[in-house]
Parts: C-alpha cells; structure tokens; sequence
C-alpha cells in the first residue's frame, strides 16, 4: 500500500505516534489497513457547502465501514454567487 511508506518500520515509529495522536487510528490493526484521503470543502459561509460537515462524517464512517482509515482535509470552497461582481 502506497500508505506503508509512513508506517512501515521501525525508522516510523515517531510517525505513527503523531498519527495515533489524531485519533484517527483506533487499533494496532489500522495500520495494517489502507489510509483514505477525503477533501471535504465544507464552511459556513457558502449556503451550498453548509451541509457538507456532515457529508464529510458519513463518508468516514462508510470509508471505516469499508475497511479503510480516514483522514479529512478541508479544500477551498468557492462560491461564484458571494465573489461575482466585485473585485475584492
């Protein structure tokens, strides 16, 4: 797995530390499973993205589900209906 490379090994083991530390990794198991990215663009400013906060939750239950770990990260939103019109 492409994951391996910060987790395999005794020279990661500092790495795995900071990792246990998100509480994303709930067992010795999980790092033998793949690590799932999710971009998620969620903010409460954009009505259309207000909603995706939770969006975000049910794919890291469904990638857990599935046999994944699941790693957020949060992406730009952009809203086309609050930039339009002005320069700023």
């Amino acid at each position: 797995m492409r994951s391996d490379t910060i987790k395999k090994g005794v020279e990661r083991a500092p790495h795995r530390s900071l990792l246990r530390a998100t509480g994303a990794i709930e067992r010795e198991s999980d790092f033998a499973k793949p690590f799932i990215a999710i971009a998620n663009s969620y903010t409460n400013i954009i009505p259309g993205h207000t909603h995706l906060d939770k969006v975000g939750e049910i794919v890291r239950q469904a990638v857990r589900e599935a046999g994944g770990v699941p790693f957020m990260f949060h992406t730009i939103g952009v809203d086309d209906g609050i930039a339009m019109g002005h320069t700023g």
